[in-house]
């Protein structure tokens, strides 16, 4: 196992999820995305949300074919989440720059869940158009085929990381591989693929039996795929984050720390603390009550330290709070004032190796 007491700041140059596709779609080798890869006539790139590198390590068993093709370990970005990850993977750029840096942000309307792109349930399309909310160019203003979840098309955060893409909707893992040969046939030079099974499987399950059989079955969707692809096409799966397993190890937020904040934000294993009318060095002291499991930094830090990369943008900056509580045991710190989901068994959002490192694999016949 890994050490998960290790912070890993993430590198956003060319070990990192952010310099998969422009690599791709510029036509230029580096670290990752070889000359021989980018020769091919079609380069497929698989996202599967929540393989960690770590865990792909420690379950080689269970990813008999996975195993077998050229791996790397790379990092994700900071937070080690979702909406932050996909949408680097995608623009190619830090949070810092794109604006997404976590799960749950604040904005004027309230605390926007990125995922749902809602506040307290209703949707903020309207009100937080996410081509405003994230301006980066998704896929560097080209329209290359975007496959996910076909239930997916409508959302908001579809459009904050997706918008250029060819919106191309799955309704079953054995149907995106069908998506994604249908799309390869047309001629075109790259597929983007997401599934997201191994995420809720982990959130749901833990890193047990459940969680071994959806790895030999996403195993099993790679070299179906690798199978049918022609022969010069190349498949790249990569990941968004990895997990780690919280169970019941579940810390509330301190009655002192409530008083002194006017929210939090993020998520449970990268919380912000945004200060009231108490100064932030008081609410880092009052956190210090953590720092046996955590990991307690002011934002002047994590900027000095460029955890969001070396450019934040004005707007990024307004998005973070004060203090961070950024986990360092495998604990989730929960805020009393917000519905969250306490029973989530697996989790992520840290720096700790185990979340931030996500494998970068390339398949040829």
């Amino acid at each position: 196992m890994s050490d998960e007491r290790q912070i890993l700041i993430p590198t956003h140059g060319e070990m990192s999820v952010s310099s998969i596709v422009p690599a791709i779609l510029t036509n230029q080798a580096n670290s990752l995305v070889s000359e021989s890869i980018l020769g091919a006539d079609c380069v497929v790139l698989l996202v599967l949300d929540g393989l960690g590198w770590n865990q792909f390590k420690d379950h080689q068993d269970n990813l008999r074919f996975l195993t077998e093709g050229s791996a790397t370990a790379i990092t994700t970005v900071a937070p080690s989440t979702t909406a932050s990850a996909l949408t680097s993977i995608t623009t190619g750029v830090p949070p810092g720059e794109h604006g997404v840096i976590g799960y749950k942000i604040p904005t004027h309307q309230g605390l926007l869940n990125c995922l749902r792109w809602s506040v307290g349930g209703k949707s903020m399309i309207g009100e937080l158009p996410p081509i405003e909310f994230q301006p980066v160019e998704p896929f560097l203003g080209t329209h290359p085929p975007a496959l996910t979840r076909a239930e997916f098309q409508t959302t908001g955060f579809t459009q904050a990381h997706l918008r250029n893409g060819q919106f191309r909707g799955w309704w079953s893992p054995a149907t995106l591989m069908t998506e994604i040969i249908d799309q390869v046939e047309t001629g075109v030079p790259f597929v983007y693929a997401y599934y997201d099974g191994v995420d809720k499987i982990a959130h749901v399950h833990g890193l047990g039996k459940h969680y071994q059989d959806e790895l030999r079955f996403v195993d099993a969707l790679a070299e179906r795929i690798v199978h049918e692809l022609p022969e010069e096409a190349v498949l790249i799966v990569t990941a968004d984050h990895g997990m780690v397993e919280v169970s019941d190890r579940i810390l509330q937020l301190d009655e002192e720390i409530v008083r002194r904040t006017s929210m939090t934000s993020g998520e449970a294993r990268f919380l912000w603390l945004h200060a009231d009318n108490e100064s932030p060095e008081s609410v880092m002291d009052a956190a210090q009550i953590y720092a046996d499991a955590a990991w307690i930094v002011s934002r002047e830090q994590i900027l000095d330290e460029q955890w969001f990369g070396a450019y934040v943008s004005n707007e990024a900056r307004r998005r973070m709070g004060d203090v961070a509580i950024v986990a360092r045991d495998p604990v989730a710190i929960l805020d009393p004032r917000l519905p969250d989901s306490p029973h989530l068994v697996a989790r992520h959002g840290s720096l700790t190796a185990d979340e931030m490192l996500v494998p970068f694999l390339s398949f040829s016949k």
